[in-house]
């Protein structure tokens, strides 16, 4: 994995060295109104993200790739990640501090990951999956150029969950 740089925001390996600027930005209640709830501890945030260090699946059979995003004057403000798997599809995910949001941040780092799994990785397809009532996810990831629906081979979801869908094929 490598460090990538856009206008406002650079996206850094996650590592496990970067738990204690991350749990300050998990922290934020605001994050989690529509599902998860915040790390129990910096202790167990440390240690899920040397877990994550590995960048592949206990079974090896897909890549995991995070990245915290930091904003040059302010620090970490969230992470963005992705699960690849051996066909080519990539399932992403996103958390940003509420503090950031509505300002464009999410989406130029969503768009640095992006262009690095097809362009690094070899990445054919992305999609996202959160949960209906989520109207920001919904607005980024169609400012993203996402549309509604399932990717080829992807199993349904929840009942309150939404999918979205990228091809990244020219």
């Amino acid at each position: 994995m490598r460090t990538l740089e856009g206008s406002s925001v650079v996206l850094e390996p996650q590592r496990a060295e970067h738990a204690a600027e991350m749990f300050l930005v998990l922290s934020d209640p605001a994050i989690y109104q529509y599902e998860n709830e915040p790390p129990s501890s910096l202790e167990w945030l440390r240690e899920r993200l040397a877990r994550l260090e590995a960048r592949r699946s206990p079974d090896g059979a897909q890549l995991w790739l995070n990245w915290v995003v930091r904003l040059p004057a302010a620090g970490l403000i969230g992470y963005v990640q992705a699960t690849l798997s051996p066909t080519g599809a990539a399932a992403i995910a996103y958390v940003f501090g509420s503090k950031y949001w509505r300002r464009g941040l999410a989406r130029e780092a969503c768009e640095l990951m992006i262009a690095e799994l097809a362009g690094h990785y070899g990445t054919r397809s992305v999609h996202a999956i959160f949960k209906r009532r989520n109207v920001r996810s919904a607005r980024l990831l169609g400012r993203l150029g996402f549309m509604p629906g399932l990717p080829e081979g992807r199993g349904a979801v929840g009942a309150d969950e939404a999918v979205m869908f990228r091809s990244l094929r020219e």
